[in-house]
């Protein structure tokens, strides 16, 4: 399981949303051996004056924020942010000084899916990886 959320200026964010939603999941696909059908994507395209962010990035700033079931190996997780920044800068050509990405890890038993506690479903794709 995975839910991504991706912040970026209203302007930018929004013509590229669908394009950035594909280059994303395939990543996480990659990266992560999750089923391609699994995709929860959340976008917060932002006003230039409410989304601050440091000297040194344009407008194309991308924050992306991915939640996941504890259990992917640091390599894993390496891998898909080395992933996540190629395919970033390869197809939208938003350099990765422009990209920021945050992985969260918490307990299956910490998510609520389908009526379930994480820990109760059937997954059909493997965690520890």
């Amino acid at each position: 399981m995975a839910q991504i959320k991706i912040y970026g200026v209203r302007e930018q964010l929004n013509p590229v949303k669908e394009q950035l939603s594909e280059v994303i999941h395939s990543c996480v696909v990659d990266a992560f051996e999750l089923p391609a059908d699994k995709k929860f994507h959340r976008f917060f395209p932002m006003s230039r004056e409410d989304f601050r962010f440091p000297d040194g990035r344009t407008d194309r700033y991308t924050v992306i924020e991915i939640s996941l079931f504890e259990g992917r190996t640091v390599e894993a997780k390496k891998q898909l942010i080395r992933l996540l920044f190629e395919r970033i800068q390869h197809t939208l050509h938003i350099s990765s000084q422009d990209v920021e990405i945050t992985i969260f890890e918490t307990p299956q038993h910490n998510w609520g899916i389908r009526g379930l506690p994480g820990d109760e479903l059937a997954l059909g794709y493997k965690v520890n990886i």
